[in-house]
């Protein structure tokens, strides 16, 4: 045992990396807006990302070729190499349409709310992920429950004005954003045991960056001035969080703890509120950071352990 935790142990620091370049870059998110609008970093980025990802994708899976021929589902049942491939492709197709949504959500919400803000409302999706169970008809932890009205402690202290119970536009979009990204994550769930999950991920960068790009030209005016005064930060977002990001999360959740890879993967939240503080004198009110604190309590207290149960919704 003692061996298999030192074996993890570099698999628990490329999460943290992970979770640090994801929590960074909504200050680039936020700075590339300086230049450009949502749909234009969203689209660029995308695209980015999706190139970036096709060399990684082709010698993951000439790895993976190497210690075994066959695909394998989560029960050990051989995947045809046909369904394999169409697994990959519409896994691919819906994740994209998803984050497609989520994204520019997010992306549109940095017009209202700063990086730090935003960070812990996206946080949200680890809440609501479990708590969609009840949908598909899966028992919910007591522990769950705590996290969801402890979360809503934290937004409320995040999101409500002091002077009136009213709340502004990015926080509705940021609150929608996690929605779509709770879905997210059921999505990739259920193609990944069936799926080549880099290929699916770099099918899924293209798919949203199409859509994005056509939005943009319907609703934006983008030059090239102003998408290479932005270049800096979309290549940040695209690289380093679509691409590096994205590969060290499948490297470090294959065959390690998913409650531990899950709470750190969590401290993305956290990084987001430090870097707007360091890279932008990003300045939250005492009210706000207590809902920042709260909102971090109900994450932890939905990564607490439970009795493991194939009646719940835990995907790591």
């Amino acid at each position: 045992m003692k061996t298999n935790n030192k074996s993890n142990l570099y698999k628990y620091i490329l999460l943290f990396f992970a979770a640090f370049l994801w929590g960074s870059t909504f200050v680039a998110q936020d700075v590339g807006m300086d230049h450009i609008g949502p749909f234009t970093f969203s689209g660029v980025r995308n695209l980015i990302g999706a190139l970036f990802l096709i060399p990684i994708s082709l010698i993951y899976t000439k790895i993976v070729n190497k210690k075994s021929k066959e695909h394998l589902d989560s029960e050990g049942n051989i995947i045809p190499k046909n369904i394999f491939v169409k697994n990959t492709v519409i896994g691919g197709i819906v994740c994209g349409l998803v984050l497609c949504v989520a994204s520019n959500l997010q992306q549109s919400s940095m017009l209202y709310v700063g990086p730090g803000k935003a960070g812990f409302i996206t946080s949200m999706y680890v809440v609501l992920v479990p708590v969609v169970g009840i949908f598909l008809k899966r028992k919910i932890p007591f522990t769950i429950w705590i996290a969801v009205v402890t979360a809503v402690c934290g937004l409320y202290l995040l999101c409500i004005k002091d002077n009136d119970f009213s709340i502004g536009m990015g926080e509705i979009l940021l609150l929608l954003c996690a929605m779509f990204f709770t879905l997210h994550i059921l999505v990739i769930d259920h193609f990944v045991v069936k799926a080549n999950p880099v290929f699916m991920s770099c099918i899924q960068f293209f798919v949203c960056g199409t859509l994005s790009s056509i939005l943009m030209f319907i609703f934006e005016v983008p030059t090239i001035e102003h998408i290479m005064n932005a270049m800096g930060p979309i290549l940040y977002a695209a690289i380093l969080s679509s691409g590096i990001a994205y590969t060290f999360q499948i490297i470090g959740q294959n065959g390690t703890n998913p409650t531990i890879a899950s709470i750190i993967m969590c401290l993305e939240s956290v990084v987001s509120v430090l870097s707007g503080w360091l890279y932008l004198n990003e300045l939250l009110t005492t009210r706000e950071i207590i809902g920042c604190i709260v909102m971090f309590a109900a994450i932890l207290i939905s990564q607490i352990p439970v009795k493991k149960s194939k009646s719940n919704l835990y995907s790591g």
